[in-house]
């Protein structure tokens, strides 16, 4: 079982992804983290090689995550790739949604190389957010609610799914 979390910067991938990987007890893979500690800072790539060659770095983290089992947290620009869009089609795709009134705070004294303000991060999401939703087995808005209550309305709806993909299974294997 994979379970992709994608959406916008800050809105809270890797903290929901964390916990929603202990609640299930799998891995968890951040591939934003991935980049970090095998190549350095994401806005050092940016600035000396450019986006074009972080995505390049990004898109070998994700394959690579992809390929095991586990809860899995990509940056807000890789869904942009059309190999990583075929990748997720195997896999449980949770979109995390944030309002803008929610955001200010979270990207205050943000690192992110390409939203440096709340006008940059509404451009961004208003270029990915029909990208996002099209991705999206299942949406959770991450704006206002306790982290907790999050995860488990994710986790009940990554059991609830399984559970009823087995059925389908055993009742297709049945009729074989």
């Amino acid at each position: 079982m994979t379970i992709v979390l994608i959406g916008p910067p800050a809105a809270g991938k890797t903290r929901i992804g964390k916990r929603l990987a202990r609640r299930l007890r799998l891995p968890f893979v951040d591939t934003d983290a991935v980049v970090v500690s095998q190549h350095g800072p994401i806005p050092a790539i940016f600035s000396e090689f450019g986006e074009p060659h972080f995505r390049a770095l990004e898109r070998a983290a994700v394959s690579e995550a992809l390929a095991q089992h586990g809860v899995v947290s990509v940056g807000g620009g890789a869904v942009l790739d059309p190999a990583t869009q075929a990748d997720l089609e195997d896999a449980s795709v949770v979109l995390l949604t944030v309002r803008p009134e929610a955001i200010a705070a979270r990207i205050s004294n943000s690192k992110r190389p390409l939203v440096s303000d709340l006008e940059s991060w509404k451009r961004l999401v208003a270029e990915r957010s029909e990208l996002y939703a099209s991705l999206a087995d299942f949406t959770a808005d991450t704006s206002s609610r306790p982290i907790e209550s999050i995860v488990e309305e994710i986790a009940t709806w990554v059991e609830t799914t399984n559970a009823t993909n087995a059925e389908r299974r055993s009742t297709e294997e049945e009729q074989r």
